[in-house]
């Protein structure tokens, strides 16, 4: 294990900078981790949605994996948008080579942007498959858990239990549930693997509209703590905390669903 963690984030870039790569980024250096980077796909968004998106081919992406893991070594994996079923499959058959063995993953589903964009076909949801078996963790909120688990139930706790159990057949995967789009003024997550529930979060819900980029932002600080040696349950309270944190400093920009404030209102450096 390094001093700083390295962690390699495959994702799409956010031209507006408030999820995606940028997100990403931001938030694993805030954490104390080294961010290295294979671009999936280059989008053209801002705050009121997303305008194009150009998937990158997968030898691209593999050769940005490449270059990171042959020269600078990696600690943890992050995955966020994948771009296309093929960069799928191809990130899939990177992940399951020895020089990543025991590099814990962090894999969050993103398929619809805060403000309501495609941003997976469902071809590209039908090749999560392969990524979610190979993942240390998948993080999917209540849209996405019902997409991934055709005809499951979202709508209680017991359903939900059993959707998140049926992708975490055994202890190697687990489904951290993120509650944010269930009614309510609690928000609860909930973190699953085979044998069942290990823990679950609830807090006040953050009234703002300026939220997005959360998902980003949580698995990425998971993916940090993990890099850095932190237990499954501690790398999320912590990556929660900071995503609560940033939620609250948020500055305001935009006119439809606005960045968070990655930095908490302050210049991290400032000689």
């Amino acid at each position: 294990m390094s001093a700083v963690p390295r962690v390699l984030i495959i994702a799409g870039s956010d031209s507006g900078g408030g999820a995606g790569i940028q997100a990403d980024i931001k938030t694993v250096t805030m954490l104390g981790g080294h961010a290295m980077t294979a671009i999936t796909a280059v989008t053209a968004q801002n705050t009121l949605g997303v305008t194009g998106v150009w998937p990158l081919p997968a030898k691209a992406v593999i050769a940005q994996i490449d270059a990171v893991v042959s020269d600078l070594g990696v600690d943890a994996v992050k995955i966020g948008m994948i771009g296309s079923a093929d960069v799928a499959e191809a990130v899939a058959d990177r992940l399951a080579q020895p020089d990543l063995a025991g590099v814990p993953v962090v894999f969050d589903p993103v398929m619809i942007a805060t403000s309501g964009s495609v941003l997976a076909d469902e071809a590209t949801i039908a090749a999560f498959d392969r990524l979610i078996r190979l993942a240390t963790i998948i993080t999917p909120n209540l849209p996405e858990l019902a997409a991934l688990v055709p005809g499951a139930s979202t709508a209680d706790s017991t359903g939900i239990a059993g959707a998140a159990l049926s992708l975490a057949p055994g202890a190697a995967t687990a489904v951290l549930v993120k509650g944010g789009h269930a009614p309510g003024d609690i928000v609860t997550d909930r973190l699953f693997d085979g044998d069942g529930g290990i823990a679950e979060w609830s807090d006040p819900r953050i009234e703002t509209r300026h939220s997005h980029g959360t998902g980003c932002t949580l698995s990425s600080g998971i993916a940090a703590g993990l890099g850095a040696g932190l237990p499954l349950v501690e790398a999320i309270t912590r990556a929660r905390l900071y995503v609560r944190a940033a939620l609250v400093a948020a500055p305001g920009y935009g006119a439809g669903h606005g960045p968070m404030g990655h930095a908490l209102g302050r210049a991290p450096f400032d000689r």
